[in-house]
Order: C-alpha cells, then sequence, then structure tokens
C-alpha cells in the first residue's frame, strides 16, 4: 500500500516557474514508477511526466518536454515535478500516481496508486 500526497500548488504568472512534491508513505517507493498528470475542468486526465524505479528512465508529454523534470529522491520517499515557462494552459490540478507495471506510463489506468491532487493556476 502507498500513500500519496502532492504540495506544492498555487498561482503563478505566466512564464514563472513551480515545483510540485509528492511525498510517498511505505517503505517500498523505490520500487515503484512515478508519474504526474493533470486535469482540467471538462478534460480528461492527461500525462504529464514520469520517471522509472531508481530513475533510471523519465518520459515527457510534448506539452511538457523541454521545460520540466521528473527528479525523485528514493531517500526522502519524495518526487517532483519542476515546470518552467509556465502557460495558462498549464493550469490543472495535478495528480502524482504510483504504479509497478512496466507497461505504457501515460495510460492513468495502469497506476495503482494516487494522490488528491494540488491545483495550478497560471495567470496571463
Amino acid at each position: 500500500q502507498v500513500q500519496l500526497v502532492e504540495s506544492g500548488g498555487g498561482l503563478v504568472q505566466a512564464g514563472g516557474s513551480l515545483r510540485l512534491s509528492c511525498a510517498a508513505s511505505g517503505r517500498t517507493f523505490s520500487y515503484y514508477t512515478m508519474a504526474w498528470f493533470r486535469q482540467s475542468p471538462g478534460k480528461e486526465r492527461e500525462f504529464v511526466a514520469a520517471i522509472t524505479r531508481s530513475g533510471r528512465s523519465t518520459y515527457y508529454a510534448d506539452s511538457a518536454k523541454d521545460r520540466s523534470t521528473i527528479p525523485r529522491d528514493d531517500a526522502k520517499n519524495t518526487m517532483y515535478l519542476q515546470m518552467n515557462i509556465l502557460k495558462p494552459e498549464d493550469t490543472a490540478v495535478y495528480y502524482c500516481a504510483a504504479t509497478l507495471s512496466s507497461l505504457d506510463y501515460t495510460r492513468p489506468g495502469l497506476y495503482n496508486y494516487w494522490g488528491q491532487g494540488t491545483q495550478v493556476t497560471v495567470s496571463s
């Protein structure tokens, strides 16, 4: 069982930066692939970025590539999402998720554990 708690959301101006954190409970955090998803009103939950166990590989959605990083600190049971050059279209509730699957990391259905989400609002 893994419990996830996001933090770090808020209101930021376009062009600014934000770092989201995802703190996990449990002693097996390093075994999980971790990911960030986001969801805006009326839209489906969409993949943002993922990092495999022990940080071996990272994956990014085209919308996040080149302006985001997804580091993890297994000693602290914490994963992060650093987003730069934020745009109004980045406004959404951001969720962290965990999975032991090694299939398509972009599919929300493959993730077993989810946090409650943190709101990010980017003003123009």
